[in-house]
C-alpha cells in the first residue's frame, strides 16, 4: 500500500516538475529575440504583384519587422492585420515557431483586368470585385478604358474578365476593352488590327464562339488584314467590314 502511494506521489512530483520546466523554458524562450522571418507568397507563379522582400520592407516601414524583437513582444494578429491593409493581400497568416522564428504565409489577390477610365481611375480588379491600386505594379492583363462606372466594373466587366481568365486563347488575344457611354464594348486584339464590336456584355460564350469560328474559317482564306472591323454584337451573326485601300478611296 505504501509502495503504491509512494509511486503515486512520485508521479505527481514528476508531472509538477515537468510543468514547471516547460513554463520556465517557455518564459526563457519568450525573452529571446526573434532570429529570422520567413515569408511565403501563395500563387507567386501566377502573379508577382507582391513579393516576400516587399512584405518585409512594408513591415520595416511600419516599425513592425519582428527580427530582433523579443518573442513575447511579437503580436501575430497585429502583423496579420497590418499586412491585410494592402489591397493586394487577401489574407495573411502569422505563426510563431521554435528556435525564435516567425513565419508569415500570404495569399495574394490575383487581378483579372486593369481599368483606366476616362475620369482618371487606374486600378486592377480581382475575381471578387475588389479594386486594387495599380501604381507601382505591373501585370500582363487586358486593359479596360472608356466610360466605366464602378458598378459596371464590378458586374459586366468582371463577368467578361472571368470568361477571359477561363479561356487561355482569348485571355492572350484580347489586349484592350473599350467601353462606350452606352455600355457597349469594343475589343482590341493582340493579333490583327481589327476592331471587334462586341456590343453589350451578354451572351459572352456565344459571341466568342462565333468570333472563333470566323477566325478559323474566314481569316485563313482572306488574310488578317482584309477587314478593319468585325461585329459579333448581333445574335447569330458575324458582320465584317472590308478595309479601305487607297485605290478604293480614289474610286
Amino acid at each position: 500500500m505504501l509502495k503504491h502511494l509512494f509511486n503515486f506521489l512520485l508521479l505527481i512530483a514528476a508531472a509538477a516538475y515537468l510543468v514547471f520546466a516547460v513554463v520556465r523554458y517557455s518564459r526563457a524562450e519568450n525573452l529571446l529575440p526573434c532570429k529570422a522571418l520567413q515569408v511565403t507568397v501563395i500563387d507567386s507563379l501566377h502573379a508577382t504583384l507582391i513579393s516576400a522582400a516587399g512584405i518585409e520592407n512594408a513591415l520595416r516601414q511600419e516599425g513592425m519587422h519582428p527580427v530582433g524583437v523579443r518573442m513575447r513582444d511579437i503580436n501575430p494578429l497585429l502583423l496579420e492585420r497590418t499586412l491585410e491593409r494592402d489591397s493586394f493581400i487577401r489574407r495573411a497568416i502569422c505563426t510563431i515557431t521554435p528556435n525564435e522564428r516567425v513565419r508569415i504565409l500570404v495569399e495574394q489577390r490575383i487581378p483579372m483586368l486593369r481599368v483606366m477610365d476616362d475620369k482618371g481611375g487606374n486600378y486592377y480588379i480581382d475575381e471578387e470585385g475588389t479594386f486594387m491600386k495599380a501604381e507601382g505594379y505591373e501585370a500582363n492583363l487586358a486593359v479596360a478604358t472608356g466610360t466605366i462606372p464602378p458598378d459596371f466594373a464590378k458586374r459586366e466587366l468582371l463577368a467578361l474578365g472571368a470568361y477571359l481568365r477561363a479561356h487561355e486563347f482569348w485571355d492572350e488575344q484580347v489586349e484592350q476593352i473599350v467601353v462606350r457611354p452606352n455600355r457597349e464594348v469594343d475589343l482590341i486584339m493582340r493579333v490583327g488590327d481589327q476592331v471587334v464590336h462586341f456590343g453589350r456584355i451578354e451572351r459572352v460564350e456565344e459571341k466568342f464562339a462565333n468570333l472563333r469560328a470566323f477566325y478559323s474559317t474566314i481569316m485563313p482564306q482572306v488574310g488578317w488584314h482584309k477587314y478593319s472591323e468585325i461585329s459579333v454584337a448581333y445574335e447569330g451573326r458575324v458582320i465584317a467590314r472590308k478595309r479601305q485601300t487607297i485605290n478604293n478611296r480614289k474610286k
